[in-house]
């Protein structure tokens, strides 16, 4: 159903972030329920209605990289995909661990190789990169992969491209981030400069953030596990229970937006139900432009 100028979106991804699932279902820092969280915000994705093309999943997978984790994160993630019909971009953390990453969740064979992939969308191009650094927090991409994402990036796609990786290119203006930011960011712009890539997913900071970097725009999806209270002054940002989100990607032909959607809802005022939207359809457009345009009383 259209009102606007705009037509509907091409494509539409939704990005979760840092699921960081630990083994036998425990407790994050024995506070944080994080798979309780991670099938809420599942529970929230099947409440928009929407058929992903994709589910991108942003990084720290898992806390300590254990096999259980990834098994039990498959079995949550992997059956709610199949129901939706749409694939899964698993990319790599901080968190995670390649090796078992690689054997436990995307059935490869175990090796510390980045782990990079790109899926065609019926057209538009989704990139994972790999930022880890084993056995370090910061991120960085070493040549080897800046040159493959080149290659990817050669040809241009019908709807062009979004790359998705753990560390943002962004600042933070949270101290502590600042250690564990991506590096060599300059070389990374040296490869998407004049390429077709229209947006870039992350994570990492674990609460919602947008920007740009070289030119192209960057959108950070909050973490499910915990979030950082960011109302307080950035030497004192912590952790908090609340606040939980995703982000909608839709995929226009001129724009791309990113919506987030806390986890937990409330009860809607109800003012624009469904039989207000089929009156409004069976409207002409200059019927709907007096009818719910104008402001009470002029």
């Amino acid at each position: 159903m259209q009102f606007g100028m705009h037509q509907p979106a091409h494509r539409t991804l939704v990005h979760i972030s840092d699921t960081h699932l630990l083994a036998g279902g425990a407790r994050l820092h024995d506070r944080f329920a994080v798979e309780d969280n991670l099938r809420r915000a599942l529970r929230r994705v099947e409440q928009t209605g929407i058929s992903p093309d994709a589910l991108v999943f942003t990084g720290d997978l898992t806390d300590l990289g254990e096999p259980d984790a990834y098994a039990r994160l498959r079995s949550i993630v992997e059956p709610f995909a199949a129901q939706l019909e749409a694939p899964i971009a698993w990319v790599a953390g901080n968190h995670d661990e390649r090796p078992q990453m690689r054997r436990d969740l995307l059935d490869e064979e175990p090796s510390e190789k980045p782990i990079h992939h790109t899926w065609d969308l019926d057209g538009l191009r989704l990139i994972a990169l790999d930022s880890t650094v084993p056995g370090w927090h910061h991120g960085d991409l070493d040549e080897a992969q800046l040159e493959w994402l080149a290659a990817e990036l050669a040809e241009p796609a019908p709807l062009g491209t979004i790359l998705a990786l753990h560390h943002p290119p962004l600042p933070s203006h949270v101290p502590m981030f600042d250690i564990l930011e991506l590096r060599g960011q300059d070389r990374f712009a040296d490869v998407l400069a004049g390429s077709d890539v229209r947006t870039v997913l992350a994570g990492h900071l674990h609460y919602s953030m947008h920007g740009t970097f070289a030119g192209i725009p960057v959108s950070v999806a909050a973490a499910t596990c915990y979030t950082m209270d960011v109302a307080r002054e950035p030497q004192r940002v912590n952790g908090m229970d609340a606040g939980q989100a995703f982000n909608l990607v839709h995929v226009y032909d001129d724009t791309i937006t990113h919506t987030v959607v806390p986890v937990d809802g409330a009860d809607p005022a109800g003012a624009f139900s469904p039989e207000f939207y089929a009156r409004l359809a069976a409207m002409t457009p200059d019927e709907r432009l007096e009818a719910f345009s104008r402001k009470p009383g002029r």
